[in-house]
């Protein structure tokens, strides 16, 4: 096959996406594509791979894949992006996406900022998933991890470990992230965060991101950690959360139990790949 696909490269906070459009032509997606285009030397260089599908469910359906190949059920940022593509797109300010982990509500608000309704939060071992039962998410004990437990695990879309720390920048996450990403305890590894309160209505967050490794920002820990402060009664239900890249405003709505997440989104700028590069092929 000849010829070129085009492609977006957005960001949200600086947590960056490769976004193709495979609405109208499917495109077949193997983990060492994904890794080539992803990378940041020979490739494009991105966090996440975004492909566009058609969905019966919502206005399109985001696949996502991480950085080394392994597709994600979800990814708050990417779906500020979409939303905001689709929404210019239809002209209008409410969208709906697809993901594995749910049709995500999306509004694109005056300020230019986008809202996504990340649906509401699991708290049960087998919801997180963790390999086997423990008492109480809320504190859990981690075997070979000294000095950090207890910590907290929540689901808003991926798997989370929380931990509660006096200062953030005081660990080397770079080193605690790629084991505790594939701890035993996490069959389908999970995202590191440390976690630390500025005030009631105020988070810090670093994350190590299972699949991409430390990011400028990340979506669903930033939800995460406000969800499992505010369980802890540490925080109110709506706060800021501040990234390496930028803040978060993460709300965990009473009414219905679902997290609200608004924040900024940016398209870098736009180009083309080799279709052979892709393995296209015709729906």
């Amino acid at each position: 096959m000849t010829g070129t696909i085009g492609f977006r490269k957005m960001n949200g906070l600086g947590n960056d996406f490769v976004v193709l459009d495979a609405r109208a032509q499917k495109l077949a997606l193997s983990p060492e594509v994904v890794q080539a285009i992803a990378d940041r030397k020979e490739g494009i260089g991105c966090d996440q791979l975004i492909a566009l599908e058609p969905s019966d469910e919502a206005d399109l359906f985001m696949r996502i894949w991480n950085a080394d190949g392994g597709e994600v059920g979800a990814c708050g940022n990417a779906a500020r992006c979409v939303a905001a593509l689709i929404a210019g797109e239809q002209g209008r300010s409410q969208v709906s996406i697809g993901t594995e982990s749910g049709v995500l509500g999306a509004v694109v608000n005056d300020d230019g900022s986008v809202t996504i309704d990340m649906g509401a939060p699991r708290f049960a071992w087998d919801e997180i998933p963790l390999a086997a039962p423990v008492p109480d998410t809320q504190h859990v004990e981690i075997e070979g991890v000294s000095g950090l437990t207890p910590v907290a695990m929540v689901n808003v879309g991926n798997p989370h470990c929380l931990f509660f720390v006096d200062d953030i920048d005081a660990y080397d996450l770079a080193r605690l992230g790629p084991a505790l990403e594939r701890h035993p305890l996490f069959p389908e590894r999970a995202n590191i965060s440390l976690v630390q309160i500025i005030s009631t209505d105020h988070l810090k967050v670093r994350t190590w991101e299972r699949g991409a490794g430390l990011t400028r920002a990340c979506g669903t820990a930033a939800c995460a950690s406000a969800v499992a402060a505010t369980r802890r009664e540490l925080v109110g239900r709506k706060v800021i959360v501040t990234l390496p890249g930028g803040d978060l405003l993460i709300e965990w709505r009473e009414s219905d139990g679902h997290v609200l997440m608004t924040g900024p989104y940016a398209l870098d700028y736009e180009g083309t790949l080799p279709a052979e590069l892709l393995q296209s092929v015709r729906v």
